[in-house]
């Protein structure tokens, strides 16, 4: 094939790939096998005969297992001076991004120690080439067997011997020279736009290529996932088998991404495609199918999140609008859901791409009461913590995940309000209660918190629920005359306790929350992962 078409597809004085030489090579013959992001990430299986380096790109990668067959295709013979080179091929130029030794070492024909070309040249022109490689992480015999009749179509097999072996060789993703990843590679000498993009590539080419994804089972995507839900804790705590999050203070929200499609569900099933359209924007630019498990929220220029923002994001666009994402449920036709939590994170913050309005929801290992004290001296909800190898249980409430909050709060039902007394306006206080299971018990009634607006505004809903049966089994004392309503409507309020009697102590009135079903509210119930 000679190096004229390895020539003519380079500008030499913009790429630092080897200009075209004919070496005489070494007594031994080498072998070196690249692994290089270019449009598509893939690896470069390169073969020294005759001066030269014959090449085929081998799309999924070499294997040690005798039962796989990889397609590989035959492309330019390169100059020998390439079995050296990794580095940075800039952007606009041929086959432009990292590129990094995977592999390399000698080889030879099976039948012949010293590795006569001679042999090896014969199988190359009948199509079925036979050798042996002696490499840092191949080692024995392997075929490359010619398919298709345009010549360029082959398949790489291993043979079965003492080197064959079922375990996964792709997950070593180290240059055998300079000991780096094609990502770290990047990092010297690429531009910030081009390596994001390259990035972006790599980490999700290699979790496909992860063992992590071959042990979950192919399935269609799911619909409508009720997330997993966290049990209240008292106390934050340390554990090597633990991993704990920061407790956001929004939206919880499940984003299905198909075919450049995407649904971006509540908790309770509700489509926030409309109320948090930019989210949904990001999520389109994902060249992926993917479920997702995460919190809405809007930060203020300190980054702090802000549930008045959140609330009020459609009308005013105030705020900085993110969907912190924690979890993978489904990844290109594989169910995730039994897979240890901690695998499922690892994967997750390999695909997901640097967007607007996404961002990983990063987690800090074993430390869960430094974590508590910092989230509480910034003001935070609290924290997540989650056994690292918990699986995932749609819509159930499990102790593998608790929650630790900063201040105690309730979520409410409102069954009613009472009547204003003084100087007040539009009601006095709000009547609280919670489902157990299909009975909705009276927890206390709220009457501090509430600003002119809130006072309004809620009075507002409240007229259009107005009905004259009390909603629980046994009608409470209220120390003002009571308008029942239906229980559609739920608030959130913060309180210092609890009597003896499961009545709330001094609970004072936070927000209404709309993101709430009814019958989801139950005692200490509310908050991300809740």
């Amino acid at each position: 094939m000679g190096l004229k078409d390895y020539a003519s597809k380079r500008k030499f004085e913009k790429t630092p790939e080897p200009k075209p030489a004919v070496l005489q090579g070494g007594h031994r013959l080498v072998f070196v096998v690249h692994k290089h992001a270019a449009r598509a990430l893939h690896y470069d299986l390169r073969l020294e005969l005759e001066g030269v380096l014959k090449s085929w790109a081998v799309p999924k990668g070499p294997s040690r297992d005798p039962s796989q067959k990889r397609l590989a295709i035959m492309v330019e013979d390169h100059p020998l001076e390439y079995k050296d080179f990794e580095g940075v091929i800039p952007e606009g130029n041929y086959g432009a991004g990292s590129v990094i030794i995977w592999d390399r070492g000698f080889y030879r024909h099976p039948s012949d120690e010293t590795g006569s070309e001679k042999r090896l040249l014969e199988g190359l022109r009948k199509g079925d080439m036979k050798f042996v490689l002696e490499g840092e992480k191949l080692q024995g015999e392997f075929a490359l067997v010619r398919t298709g009749k345009d010549g360029k179509s082959w398949l790489l097999l291993k043979k079965q011997d003492r080197h064959a072996n079922k375990e996964e060789v792709l997950k070593e993703n180290r240059s055998v020279e300079s000991h780096k990843t094609l990502e770290e590679m990047l990092e010297t000498g690429a531009q910030k736009s081009f390596r994001q993009k390259k990035t972006d590539q790599i980490r999700h080419h290699e979790a496909l290529e992860s063992e992590a994804l071959k042990d979950a089972p192919v399935t269609p995507m799911p619909h409508r996932i009720k997330p997993m839900l966290a049990t209240l804790a008292r106390e934050p705590f340390d554990h090597p088998d633990w991993i704990f999050e920061v407790k956001w203070d929004g939206y919880r929200a499940v984003a299905e991404i198909r075919d450049g499609d995407v649904e971006l569900f509540s908790r309770n099933l509700i489509s926030l495609n409309q109320k948090f359209f930019p989210i949904v924007e990001s999520l389109r630019k994902f060249r992926f199918e993917a479920v997702l498990d995460g919190e809405i929220v809007v930060v203020d220029d300190r980054g702090y999140p802000d549930f008045q923002l959140l609330q009020n994001y459609q009308k005013s666009g105030n705020g900085h609008l993110l969907y912190y994402v924690f979890d993978l449920l489904h990844f290109q036709g594989h169910d995730l859901t039994n897979l240890p939590l901690i695998e499922r994170k690892e994967l997750l913050k390999n695909i997901l791409p640097s967007t607007p309005n996404v961002r990983f929801n990063d987690h800090h290992g074993k430390e869960g009461i430094l974590l508590f004290h910092v989230a509480r001296e910034k003001g935070l909800e609290g924290i997540i913590a989650k056994h690292s190898q918990s699986v995932y249980q749609p819509g159930r409430r499990s102790r593998q995940w608790l929650k630790i909050k900063t201040k105690l709060t309730q979520e409410g039902v409102i069954a009613g309000f009472t009547e204003p007394r003084g100087g007040r306006m539009h009601f006095g206080t709000l009547v609280l209660g919670v489902f157990d299971g299909d009975e909705l018990v009276y927890i206390g009634h709220a009457g501090g918190g509430f600003g002119e607006k809130d006072l309004q505004d809620i009075r507002a809903q409240l007229d259009l629920l107005a009905r004259q049966e009390c909603p629980f089994r046994v009608q409470p004392e209220t120390n003002a005359p009571v308008t029942w309503v239906k229980p559609e409507l739920v608030c959130e309020v913060a309180l210092t306790g609890w009597t003896e009697d499961a009545v709330m102590r001094h609970p004072v009135f936070l927000r209404m929350r709309e993101d709430k079903a009814p019958r989801d509210v139950t005692r200490d119930s509310g908050g991300q992962g809740a």
